[in-house]
Formats: structure tokens, sequence, C-alpha cells
């Protein structure tokens, strides 16, 4: 087996179907990408599993199960927890609304059946933010869902701006890393003046230029070099 084909057995358990036929068409192409991706993705300014669950938000966000997928193992992988997992998918919910959290909600699906837990799938589609929260605190079960209860009764309430203060503020996702998050929403979005405003914003809660940097970094694995062009124009140059 290619060195390709043996890095992505060993990061997803299997071959991605993907994987195999870029190995099939070009394995130069496959060893390249192979050695991009290992090196984007080793532990640096931001974690490992930083990168992988910041990547399962921003594609959240974007409505990219596929990748939001791949990614949540990654995150469970090294550690994330469920309740971290689920502050990472609401904080999408400030750029796409309900739809990121019926994304979201499948993510969260995946990681409690790779922590070996029955999750009954729904038997409807939610269709409103209260309904998908509601579903988000069953799934949690016994685990803390202390935020998404706040979070549901800042819904009820229509305060939207105590609504986005709260989902940004320190729970057990810090605020700094809620910032980069959004920050990186915009980035693979190609929204890049808006980008540059969240990863401002991200610098004043304690964002690292170098974990700013990581972060445009993983977004160009999800959503190619034009992602990086957007971000590397509001990094500050060394």
């Amino acid at each position: 087996m290619s060195r390709g084909l043996s890095y992505f057995k060993e990061v997803y358990d299997v071959v991605p179907g993907w994987v195999q036929k870029m190995h099939d068409y070009s394995p130069n192409a496959l060893d390249h990408y192979t050695n991009l991706r290992s090196d984007i993705m080793q532990e640096s300014a931001l974690k490992r599993k930083e990168k992988d669950i910041l990547l399962v938000g921003v594609n959240a966000a974007r409505l990219y199960e596929r990748s939001m997928i791949y990614h949540t193992k990654g995150a469970i992988d090294g550690g994330a927890t469920l309740p971290e997992l689920v502050e990472y998918l609401i904080v999408p919910y400030l750029y796409n609304g309900v739809k990121s959290l019926q994304t979201a909600i499948k993510s969260l699906e995946y990681a409690l059946s790779l922590k070996g837990i029955d999750v009954e799938q729904a038997n409807q589609e939610y269709s409103t933010t209260e309904e998908l929260l509601l579903y988000m605190i069953k799934l949690l079960g016994n685990e803390d869902h202390s935020f998404v209860e706040n979070v549901l009764k800042l819904v009820k309430s229509e305060d939207k701006e105590l609504l986005k203060d709260y989902i940004l503020s320190n729970s057990i996702v810090s605020k700094k890393m809620k910032y980069v998050l959004m920050a990186g929403i915009f980035i693979t979005e190609l929204q890049g003046e808006k980008a540059g405003k969240w990863m401002k914003a991200a610098r004043l809660n304690g964002a690292s230029e170098a974990q700013l940097a990581d972060l445009g970094f993983i977004c160009l694995l999800t959503a190619g070099i034009p992602a990086w062009f957007e971000a590397s124009d509001s990094l500050i140059e060394k």
C-alpha cells in the first residue's frame, strides 16, 4: 500500500473512495496532497484536536457534511468531549442559521456512534431552531447540556444580540476559539473582508498570529488555495 493510502487508512480506519481514486489516477498527486495535509494537521500553534474541531464547525457552517463528518472523527479521536463538540456546532448558527444546525446534528449523531452510544435516528426532519436544540439536548443525555439550554432560552426570548453574545462567550470552549472559528467560516466562504474583522477580534481575545496562520492553512485543506488567499490578506507579516 502506498504512503498516501496508508496515511488515510490510519486517519479514517478505511481508505476513503476519493483518496483511492486520486491514487488510481495520479499517485504522485496523492503523495503531494498527503504530505501537505500531514504537515498542516500536525501539532503546532493550534493543537491537532483544535484543527479538527474547528473544521467541524467551519463545515457545519458551510453545510458541507462530508468534510464535517471526517473531521468529527479526528476531533473525537483527539479527545474532544461531546459538550465541547456541541459548542463548536452551535457557533455556526450565527452564520447560517437553522440550516447549519440541521447539518451539525449529523456530526453529533456520528460522534455518539464513535463513542459506542446507540443513537435513535430522528423519525422526522426538524425544521426550527428550537426543535434542533431540544434534539441536541436529548442526544447529549447525561452529558452537560447547560450551554444548549441557555441558547434555547435566548432563542425563545428573541433577543438576537444577547443570543450572539452568549454563543460567543467563554464556556467549555473559550471565546478566543469561537472567534477563531468565525474567522474560519468567512475564510472558507471567501469573504476576506469579514474574515479580517473576525481575525482582528480573535487577536483581541488572545489568538496569536501563528494560530491564525494555522487557521488559514486548515481552511486551505477544506476550501482550496483561494481560502489561503483570503486568510493571508489579514495576517500580519513577520
